[in-house]
């Protein structure tokens, strides 16, 4: 399936539709609670379409990453809920996004450019797992921006969370420009989100939102985990 200009489009399509979806939610505040989370979220699909449109080197990856984020939620809403048609829109739609950014044709326009290979001095093995990296942020930046966001019972949550929210949005801006303290920092906020989750659990009981927002820490911890290796050989050698 080639049609790569057709695919991009229609990826960024979606991306778009959603950051209009949520931004018009955050903008009526129909769950005024939540409406900070709204607006987060949408400001994570308005970078999706942006970069798709722009043709940032990271974009197909960042946008896999957002567009798995979507399927998994609909997976989870649906093994709560069922098999509502809300649901299978919004899994189809974030499933179909996927579809089109996947494949090595779609990365012509954007990882397979060579320039930024060259100034960054990546073989295809480094481009390999920092896509994987990439990809495994995008599918738990959006959940840690949700329980960053969504209301605490005490003003201690609250900071914690938003300081999660802080390392890992910081975190992939410094993953896709190879820097150390990016990894450094998605790996500190994974690792902090899995921590409170983990507090939160044994004080309130284990959750199906709580086991959700846990597994997406532990990807965060899991987008870093690449590059541990090699930073630590780094720092062996000197």
């Amino acid at each position: 399936m080639k049609l790569v200009g057709e695919r991009r489009a229609l990826a960024a399509a979606i991306m778009a539709f959603y950051f209009l979806f949520y931004g018009v939610i955050a903008y009526s505040q129909l769950v005024p609670e939540f409406t900070k989370a709204f607006a987060a979220i949408a400001g994570v699909y308005g970078l999706a379409y942006f970069a798709l449109v722009a043709g940032y080197f990271w974009a197909r990856w960042y946008g896999v990453g957002v567009g798995l984020y979507g399927v998994i939620t609909a997976g989870v809403g649906m093994w709560q809920l069922g098999a509502e048609p809300v649901l299978l829109f919004i899994g189809g739609t974030h499933l179909a996004a996927t579809i089109f950014l996947w494949g090595h044709a779609m990365s012509q326009p954007y990882d397979g450019q060579s320039a930024w290979r060259e100034k960054f001095h990546m073989d295809e093995n480094a481009v390999q797992r920092l896509g994987r990296s990439v990809i495994r942020a995008g599918v738990s930046l959006p959940f840690i921006l949700l329980y960053a966001f969504a209301p605490k019972p005490d003003a201690g949550s609250a900071v914690l969370s938003f300081g999660v929210f802080i390392l890992a949005a910081a975190g992939l801006r410094g993953l896709i420009q190879l820097k150390t303290w990016g990894v450094l920092a998605l790996g500190v906020a994974g690792a902090l989100m899995v921590s409170m989750l983990g507090a939160e659990a044994v004080a309130y009981g284990l959750t199906p939102g709580g086991a959700v927002f846990g597994l997406a820490g532990g990807v965060m911890v899991a987008a870093a985990a690449p590059f541990f290796g090699p930073i630590a050989r780094f720092i062996g050698a000197r």
